[in-house]
């Protein structure tokens, strides 16, 4: 399993403020004058247990508090890609919510610059290219999207696309799909998280009001054979969280994960860590406990590698390295 860390990926669904670990948070809260809702790094990791996904927004929520300029945006995204680059992630599309960050007072300028410059100067270190998804909360009025997207557009230039994230049940993404249309005219790509915890029609209306390239989660899919069959004949990507979803008790255990029925259904799942900080691993530690948990072999994890190369937004060029790049370690490990 130490091997399959180090399997060569792109990572297609991760929460910038999701990585924020305590030890950085406490930081950040120091040099700001933030005084936080926990007693101590140790006391704040002591929370890390969630009935639902509510439960974690509201301490995910609470802990971003510490962030509040443009330099410690720079910090988080660089700390990131040291953790994910050790973990065989060669690219990475980060989601990250400015609404969240507004209602503090911290200008979206601030966060789309700071991230913008981490994630450069931590990718030419560690050879990881990557982009950034803006995401809105789907909780949230619409026209706070709206304007949200309105604020943004200067600096559509720095963003790879939009993206739909928060708290899923009651909120269905048909309602944002005037904000997706402005968003595919002003260039942007688009996803939408959808069928993480609310029911496989949410996938529907994601890939048909909204017009999403990808779907985030995804996994009630396997709920729907016609979906399946849908995700399947498009090849429509699902940006799958393994830790994330039994962390968050949309699963049982990792043994009843549907990533491999959904990989039996031939729809093109990837791998990835959604809010690692919280979630118990980066991008190879849900590689390593997906596959031992249900017994998915080289054959197939070279298959969610190289899905996670095809499902992205990269270019062409930079495509073709990430999958020879795969090719070569997959070549390595049969021979040993």
């Amino acid at each position: 399993m130490i091997e399959l860390l180090q399997l060569p990926k792109a990572e297609l669904h991760l929460h910038i403020e999701g990585t924020l670990e305590p030890e950085l948070a406490f930081e950040l809260a120091d040099r700001n004058r933030v005084d936080l809702p926990f007693a101590s790094v140790d006391d704040l990791r002591s929370r890390y247990s969630f009935e639902n996904l509510q439960s974690f927004l509201d301490l995910y929520y609470a802990t971003m508090a510490a962030l509040r300029t443009e330099d410690d945006f720079a910090d988080l995204a660089r700390a990131y890609v040291a953790r994910a680059a050790a973990q065989g992630v060669r690219h990475a599309e980060v989601f990250f919510d400015p609404q969240a960050h507004a209602r503090r007072g911290v200008p979206i300028e601030a966060v789309i610059d700071g991230l913008s410059a981490g994630l450069a100067a931590a990718g030419r270190e560690h050879g990881v290219t990557g982009g950034l998804i803006m995401c809105f909360l789907r909780d949230l009025p619409v026209e706070d999207a709206e304007a949200t997207l309105t604020s943004a557009l200067p600096r559509a230039g720095a963003l790879l696309g939009v993206g739909l994230d928060s708290a899923e049940v009651g909120n269905p993404p048909g309602r944002f799909a005037g904000v997706f249309r402005r968003a595919r005219e002003a260039g942007l790509r688009t996803v939408a998280h959808a069928g993480e915890e609310a029911p496989a029609a949410y996938i529907w209306e994601a890939l048909d009001v909204l017009g999403v390239e990808r779907v985030d989660h995804g996994i009630r899919a396997v709920d729907d054979p016609r979906l399946l069959e849908r995700l399947a004949a498009d090849r429509v990507p699902l940006t799958v969280c393994p830790l994330s979803n039994l962390r968050l008790r949309a699963v049982g255990s990792l043994a009843e994960h549907p990533l491999a029925r959904l990989l039996e259904a031939g729809v093109v799942a990837t791998v990835n860590s959604d809010d690692p900080a919280y979630f118990g691993g980066y991008a190879g530690d849900n590689f390593a406990a997906a596959a031992e948990a249900l017994g998915l072999g080289l054959e197939t994890a070279e298959l969610l590698a190289r899905n996670s190369v095809e499902a992205s937004f990269v270019p062409a060029e930079r495509a073709a390295e990430l999958l020879a790049e795969i090719d070569a370690w997959a070549a390595r490990h049969r021979l040993s």
